[in-house]
């Protein structure tokens, strides 16, 4: 018989150049040997191996690229100091993951750190360790803890014993459809089938019925395996119609633990976040509060050090719930760092050579929100083919700029070759003003001056999601020379409600883009992306 539980629940990092002397320690923790970085092996491709690249170099050290066969051409190889091919012969994916490859040139080539960034090997735990096992630091958490956060059900069993609010789900992965038909008639529907050993939208599936439960289950396992190379599910009781709240967590290896605020990643499209601002609008600040508590708690709890993200999800009567730990840098991380004037990478790397943060002159009390930021990712993905990634030659490529818009890409330029076996990211635009009307007025305007042939980008509702956060306003950030969008004639009380946690408005999701919104039914035209 299963059982289940119900759980109720400044000074700013400025690019501070190392030093021989150790970090200060106060002398109730433990003093580590501080370890200048010489030189980073970025184990990752793309715009997040730049990001990392650019960091290193602000701090004067070496940077070391790898590459499969496929990416010979890639900017990310041209953008480090040395570059080395791993995966001969390998698919290439494949070729990212061969652990013993990327541990060979990292020993050949006298690496002192191994970046994850995200995606691949960021969250195995069997690579932070084979890192350890091979005297390279891995900039990141300890093995133990990547293990820890990555299997969902140890996760939500130290979020309980921190005192951290969970969703009602089972303690354990379900092992047949028979344990699942016992959740659902412990709590209802909707559930949610949720992979154990992975994220980013693999292998979940929402259950509204009896009659759905058992091809859910089986495609949820399905592609579970086929993503993670485990099949393991959990279920839980499917949250309706929630905010989806992220906080940015810091920690040392001497037990300082601090929070960056929250990010508010509710739009998202098949499970894909599509849009994220920090802070999240029209959060109560009790919750507000509460929120970035339980996360420092839950750090706490197991011992985190360096960056992570604690993810919530916050229902329409304010109540919040725990989901996982992301043990890496997210992608949205820039909408934190924008509003913080923290450069998480900077931090990361000071904290893997032994800095404490205090040292760093990051404490609590000086960490402060300056205006808001909004991050919009832009992908090579066509709408006539229901969404599916494009790919070919980028003949003319035009980006948005000006006053705080921020690019971070790798492939955005003429030229560029866009490959089918990665992920479909052409460039992340970011926006920094004083308010949240102020910086979607400015993400609106630098998308509508995005041109881009060749490939078919995902801009279509992007100008008009801006207007989301301005729900006291009219959509003021909605332009005529925005591409077509009906999204752009909802009323701002419609706007509100998907702020609200209160509202009874119906959340639907667009039948031509599938982002999850609040509003009429249909948002988009498909004609407009021939721009």
């Amino acid at each position: 018989m299963l059982k289940f539980r119900t759980v109720h629940g400044g000074l700013r990092l400025l690019g501070i150049r190392r030093t021989s002397t150790a970090p200060a320690a106060s002398p109730n923790v433990r003093r580590l040997e501080y370890k200048p970085i010489k030189k980073v092996m970025v184990a990752n491709r793309g715009e997040i191996a730049i990001r990392v690249f650019r960091a290193c170099t602000e701090l004067g050290i070496r940077t070391v690229a790898i590459y499969s066969e496929q990416d010979t051409g890639q900017m990310h190889r041209q953008k480090a100091d040395e570059a080395y091919l791993i995966g001969r012969g390998l698919a290439p994916v494949q070729a990212y993951l061969h652990i013993p490859d990327i541990i060979k040139v990292a020993k050949e080539n006298n690496v002192d750190a191994v970046h994850p960034g995200y995606g691949f090997l960021s969250e195995r735990a069997d690579f932070a360790q084979a890192c350890q096992d091979a005297g390279v630091r891995f900039i990141g958490p300890s093995p133990e803890v990547v293990r820890k956060m990555g299997d969902k059900v140890e996760a939500r069993a130290i979020a309980i014993a921190a005192g951290v609010p969970v969703v009602p789900g089972t303690d354990a992965p379900i092992t047949s459809l028979h344990e699942a038909h016992e959740f659902s008639n412990t709590y209802g529907f909707p559930i949610i089938f949720k992979a154990a050993y992975g994220g980013g939208g693999r292998g979940m599936r929402v259950v509204h019925s009896y009659e759905e439960l058992e091809e859910n289950y089986t495609r949820a396992y399905s592609e579970a395996l086929a993503a993670f190379g485990n099949g393991a599910l959990f279920v839980e009781k499917f949250i309706e119609k929630p905010r989806h709240i992220e906080v940015q967590i810091l920690g040392d290896q001497y037990g300082n633990i601090l929070h960056l605020y929250e990010r508010d990643c509710s739009i998202q499209r098949r499970h894909q976040k599509v849009v994220e601002i920090a802070p999240a609008a029209h959060l109560d600040p009790q919750l507000r509060t509460r929120l970035t508590s339980d996360s420092v708690k839950l750090a706490k709890q197991v011992g985190y050090e360096n960056a992570g993200t604690v993810e919530f999800l916050v229902d329409r009567h304010g109540k919040h719930y725990f989901i996982e730990v992301n043990s890496r840098l997210q992608v949205e991380h820039t909408v934190t760092e924008e509003i913080t004037d923290v450069d998480l990478v900077h931090a990361q790397i000071h904290v893997a050579e032994g800095r404490s943060l205090p040292d760093l002159g990051l404490r609590q009390e000086n960490i402060r929100i300056n205006g808001c930021a909004i991050q919009c990712r832009v992908t090579t993905e066509d709408p006539a083919r229901s969404f599916q990634p494009d790919t070919g030659r980028i003949e003319v490529f035009r980006s948005g700029e000006g006053m705080g818009i921020r690019l971070d890409n790798a492939s955005a330029f003429q030229g560029a070759v866009i490959s089918p076996h990665y992920d479909s990211l052409l460039v992340k635009v970011i926006a920094h003003g004083k308010d949240h009307p102020t910086a979607a007025t400015k993400m609106s305007r630098a998308l509508a001056e995005f041109r881009v042939r060749g490939v078919k980008p995902f801009l279509l509702c992007l100008p008009c999601l801006c207007c989301m956060v301005t729900p006291s306003h009219p959509p003021l950030s909605c332009r005529p020379t925005s591409p077509s969008c009906r999204m752009c004639s909802t009323t701002s009380s419609s706007w509100q409600a998907l702020w609200t946690p209160s509202s009874s408005t119906r959340t639907q999701s667009c039948s031509s883009c599938g982002l999850h919104r609040t509003g009429p039914k249909s948002c988009c035209t498909t004609s407009a992306m021939s721009w």
